[in-house]
């Protein structure tokens, strides 16, 4: 081991010049990256833990009292942010303070070669997270096939259930009124899903072939079952438009959540790097952290 002053008078600083760190081909410290992977993930999953009980807090099965999709992609996005800051910074800077330095770097040298280190552990911590999650995702497919499955035919069943609610409504009648057969029923509902989703509503021909359904069935005049008709389309329209703002809040809220989360990657990589100077500057100076203390 080797003494080297810095010119500007600073505390000494201690260079490793063995001859296995000086015969190296690499200056990249692999056992020092996965050290800073291993901190960093095991940090990673802590705070995401954590997170999801923040997100979970923000919901309410009860109608009108979760958060909004905006403000729900805003915090997670924050969060995810608050995330790889914290667990960037604690593997780079382990992956600067146990990186083997080598005896013929400058000061300039040697810390580019730390932040450098401090980027791989950075990647090679993304890329962890990446196969992890594509793992679970796999792995849990074939055990959650059935459960998906059922899963689905139960959302899909509520879903329909307001249009099956305005074919009711439409074709509410008299008790003795005859049964409807499905075909009939399939027929009604195509001709509301067609009114609420069209700029011109409902054609005069579908108009008139629902009057005169209601009006039979339920034993009304003619003008009345137009009524009745008008008003259905209505809370069809009503319908539509009220999914159409949740399938654009949904949109907006995703395009928030994934800038936030490109950020947080982009500045996590920063920060290892900056980090991961930092430790190595700290290993040349022999630097004591303040407020660390030994356990003996």
């Amino acid at each position: 081991m080797s003494i080297a002053e810095s010119s500007a008078g600073r505390s000494a600083v201690i260079v490793d010049e063995t001859a296995a760190g000086e015969g190296r081909a690499s200056y990249v410290d692999w056992p020092a990256i996965f050290a800073g992977v291993v901190v960093a993930s095991a940090i990673s999953f802590i705070l995401l833990t954590f997170g999801s009980a923040i997100g979970l807090s923000m919901t309410s099965a009860r109608e009108g009292q979760s958060a909004s999709l905006f403000w729900i992609a805003v915090v997670g996005g924050l969060w995810i942010l608050w995330v790889h800051l914290v667990a960037s910074f604690a593997g780079g800077y382990l992956t600067g303070r146990m990186r083997r330095r080598i005896g013929d770097a400058t000061e300039y040298e040697s810390d580019v070669r730390d932040g450098s280190n401090g980027v791989v552990t950075w990647g090679l911590a993304t890329l962890v997270a990446a196969v992890i999650a594509w793992s679970g995702v796999v792995g849990a497919a074939n055990v959650a096939g059935q459960a998906a499955g059922a899963v689905a035919s139960a959302a899909g069943q509520a879903a329909s259930e307001p249009a099956a609610m305005l074919v009711d409504r439409t074709l509410r009648g008299r008790p003795d009124a005859p049964a409807v057969s499905d075909a009939e029923r399939d027929a009604i509902g195509r001709i509301l899903v067609s009114a609420a989703t069209s700029e011109t509503g409902i054609d005069q021909s579908d108009r008139d072939y629902l009057a005169g359904v209601v009006a039979a069935r339920a034993g009304i005049p003619p003008e009345e079952a137009q009524a009745r008709i008008d008003q259905v389309v209505t809370q069809a329209r009503e319908l539509e438009a009220t999914a159409r703002d949740a399938a654009e809040s949904a949109r907006r809220a995703s395009i928030i959540a994934a800038f936030l989360t490109a950020a947080a990657l982009a500045i996590g990589a920063a920060v290892s790097y900056f980090a991961a100077a930092m430790g190595g500057n700290h290993r040349d100076k022999q630097t004591v952290v303040e407020g660390w203390y030994r356990p003996w």
